[in-house]
């Protein structure tokens, strides 16, 4: 890996600034194409293209908590990731994420930032009332998937596996139902990924990688749909299934296989959170082919296994799920959305969901392929793999965004390759860009 306290290159930092500079001409190119499709009487139903978001200049409570965390994690995160010791730092990283994410939803204020983003005709707790027993729920639930009906489930129900929908009914059912609760919920989990991330590379030998991406994770622009999307708690769900495996392939004993057990359940359970997760196959694989621990892998198995046998005792065969998803993702907004000009807008969306430094970071890795430690490149590679896929495939169009950071969260990996000593002026361009975004528009996520 690259000495990250060696002086920084000059030409190395002019080809940093070129990279941002290409994704900054992508996002605007992507914008005014977008217009151009829209005045030509495309409905790419984008209000602000490339992502999902109208154009409304606003501040809100959370503006100066917003700032305040982003100022703070700046200058004093790269020196706290340093030399606090790892389990606190873990922790503090998590609660200043969870500030950062809550700060930038509360820009659009309690009700709209939070309340509301779980609770529209479209979202998930929208149909908790319908619900009058779990198993017949998960008995019954392809059968309401298919929208040329009386009785189908919301846009987000139905065109997810029922995992997400089981946990927001568990909130309810604890006492915790309501957009309020549902979405401070969604924050405190979703801010986790951080850690989670950095748990991954720890466990695979690459502390000082991990000490060198924290600050970034925890800055991570995508934080503004994190908070509230249920996507920023996929990618958290995830992240945590490959820690969990991670530290169990590295590990001896009982407390290892437990480790890798859990992991597998987790990683299992993604797999009924959203059929696109299913790409996150990639991350385990990285895991299980750098520490080559088969045992670990056995375990794993067996804990995806349970979660996939408990769904499919219950009714529920995924397979059934994601034939009918395709039915109606087809005869969806996707059927007004030209491949043609997503398959690279989606690429712009991700620029503004991933910020600068992640920009940087890329240029620098493509330059040099060994400057990371293989396990940590190999973990980037696996995050764009998903991208690519997803992208290549056709079966992301459009609001990626939010969609695409169970795999973004991965790509901030690359920021260990910025020199420390500009660290600080990378952060604050990171929170600029996530500032910037959550004040200029309102995003529906």
């Amino acid at each position: 890996m690259t000495d990250l306290s060696a002086p920084p290159s000059r030409r190395a930092l002019v080809g940093d600034l070129a990279a941002v500079a290409t994704g900054a001409l992508l996002v605007l190119l992507a914008s005014l194409e977008g217009w151009r499709l829209i005045r030509a009487g495309q409905d790419i139903i984008l209000g602000f293209p490339p992502v999902l978001a109208t154009w409304m200049p606003h501040v809100g409570p959370g503006t100066p908590v917003a700032l305040v965390a982003a100022v703070l994690v700046a200058t004093r995160g790269p020196g706290l990731a340093e030399r606090l010791a790892w389990r606190p730092l873990l922790l503090v990283s998590w609660a200043a994420a969870f500030v950062w994410t809550f700060g930038l939803a509360l820009v659009d204020g309690w009700q709209k930032g939070v309340v509301e983003r779980l609770t529209s005709s479209q979202e998930y707790l929208n149909d908790i009332p319908k619900v009058r027993s779990v198993a017949e729920m998960l008995r019954t639930f392809t059968d309401h998937i298919l929208t040329n009906q009386p009785d189908f489930w919301t846009t987000h129900v139905g065109a997810h596996p029922p995992g997400v929908f089981l946990l927001f009914i568990g909130l309810d059912r604890i006492g915790l139902g309501g957009g309020g609760p549902a979405g401070v919920a969604v924050m405190l989990v979703g801010a986790s990924a951080c850690a989670a991330v950095a748990v991954t590379l720890r466990a695979l030998g690459h502390e000082a990688t991990a000490r060198a991406v924290l600050p970034y994770a925890v800055l991570f622009p995508g934080a503004v749909w994190v908070g509230v999307s249920a996507d920023g708690m996929f990618a958290a769900v995830l992240a945590w299934g490959v820690a969990l495996l991670a530290v169990g392939a590295v590990g001896r004993g009982r407390r290892a296989d437990a480790a890798a057990l859990a992991g597998g359940v987790l990683l299992g359970y993604t797999l009924y959170l959203s059929y696109g997760l299913a790409l996150g196959v990639f991350l385990p694989a990285v895991v299980l082919g750098v520490t080559r621990r088969w045992r670990a892998a056995a375990f794993a198995v067996a804990g995806a296994m349970l979660v996939v046998v408990a769904f499919t005792a219950s009714g529920f065969w995924w397979i059934t799920g994601y034939e009918d998803v395709r039915v109606i993702y087809a005869q969806s907004a996707a059927k007004n959305r030209p491949y043609s000009y997503f398959v690279w807008a989606d690429l712009a969306a991700l620029v503004l969901a991933t910020g600068p430094a992640v920009l940087a970071g890329l240029r620098r890795l493509v330059a040099s392929p060994k400057a990371l430690p293989l396990g940590a490149a190999l973990l980037v590679a696996a995050g764009a793999a998903g991208v690519l896929v997803a992208d290549l495939s056709g079966m992301s169009k459009a609001e990626v965004e939010r969609i695409w950071l169970p795999f973004g969260v991965w790509l901030v990996v690359t920021c260990a390759l910025l020199p420390r000593r500009y660290a600080p002026y990378w952060l604050l361009a990171q929170a600029a860009l996530a500032l910037a975004v959550n004040h200029l528009l309102f995003t529906v996520w």
